[in-house]
């Protein structure tokens, strides 16, 4: 490594952890990790520090959890650190100029994505979701758009059949904290020149909330197998039985044809969930009753009837 930089890292989820780690194992001078504060998780609502202030805790690294960032008294005080680079991943807020400006080198961010495609909040989701054979990760120089920085360099990442975006967000996690360090290396060195991002073809990732977990039968079976993929862990893929809620967590397409109404449960053998959809029909591999736990679909079919006819919605 040539001489370390001085760096403020701001982050929150487990997306952030390895790039932080990665900066530590590489001998940076990481000055102060930025966090958000503490929030309430759970059925106990109980106050729960963020995967970076864990890890910013155990590397001994100085730690600001601001309710605001957009003050005068924050900017201040990252200011007199003078850093040679802000490092911004998954932080979950957008920074405002006086931050981005205060670095000499720029502040440079990690997405999850091959930008411009998913620009936006969850682009990892949407990638499965959409059944993209690969997707990656970017680093970027942010300025005060979306997203919509010059990029660095990136590295592509493929989406295995079976991935759900918590297997992918782990393996692009791991991914940006390798690209980080090669990033920050081209950046020092002036090796590394920023391109522009062509706005033509970008798209976007929005923000997925509870409801849009909502499984829609009426589209094919193959789109449905990767929209549990994707929903998984959160918000989760679920239909209604009357009134139970029943979450599906594996599916497989099956190329058979059908002329019921999507959603309704066809005939099958006594362990198997089939299920209608807009063109094809579904398999139900693992589900999860309201009240229970996760199970294949043969021991949850042992304690809870969905008979041929049966209508998902």
């Amino acid at each position: 490594m040539k001489k370390p930089l001085n760096i403020i890292f701001m982050g929150t989820p487990a997306f952030a952890v390895p790039p932080l780690d990665a900066l530590a194992a590489a001998g940076h001078r990481v000055l102060a990790a930025v966090t958000q504060p503490d929030r309430p998780v759970g059925r106990g609502r109980k106050l729960t520090p963020s995967p970076v202030k864990r890890t910013a805790l155990r590397l001994g690294i100085a730690l600001h959890q601001p309710e605001k960032i957009k003050t005068e008294a924050f900017t201040r005080d990252m200011a007199a650190l003078e850093p040679d680079v802000l490092v911004v991943v998954a932080f979950g807020r957008i920074l405002p100029r006086s931050l981005l400006d205060l670095p000499r080198l720029g502040a440079v961010n990690i997405h999850g994505s091959l930008l411009p495609r998913y620009r936006g909040p969850a682009p990892i989701q949407w990638a499965v979701i959409n059944g993209e054979a690969f997707t990656g990760v970017t680093a970027m120089l942010m300025n005060e758009g979306l997203d919509t920085g010059p990029t660095l360099c990136s590295r592509q990442v493929p989406i295995r059949s079976d991935d759900t975006s918590a297997t992918l967000h782990d393996r692009l996690s791991v991914a940006g904290a390798g690209l980080l360090i090669e990033a920050l290396e081209g950046l020092a060195t002036g090796n590394l020149t920023p391109v522009p991002q062509d706005d033509r073809q970008a798209t976007y990732a929005p923000m997925l909330s509870k409801n849009d977990g909502r499984i829609p039968w009426e589209k094919p079976a193959r789109e449905l197998e990767c929209f549990i993929r994707g929903m998984t862990p959160w918000p989760g893929a679920y239909t209604f039985h009357d009134d139970r809620r029943l979450k599906i967590f594996r599916a497989q397409p099956l190329p058979l044809e059908t002329a019921e109404t999507p959603g309704r449960v066809l005939p099958g053998f006594t362990d198997e969930l089939r299920v209608a959809t807009g063109d094809g029909a579904l398999s139900v591999l693992e589900i999860q009753g309201e009240s229970g736990k996760r199970l294949s679909i043969r021991d949850f079919l042992r304690g809870s009837g969905l008979p041929p006819g049966t209508l998902l919605t």
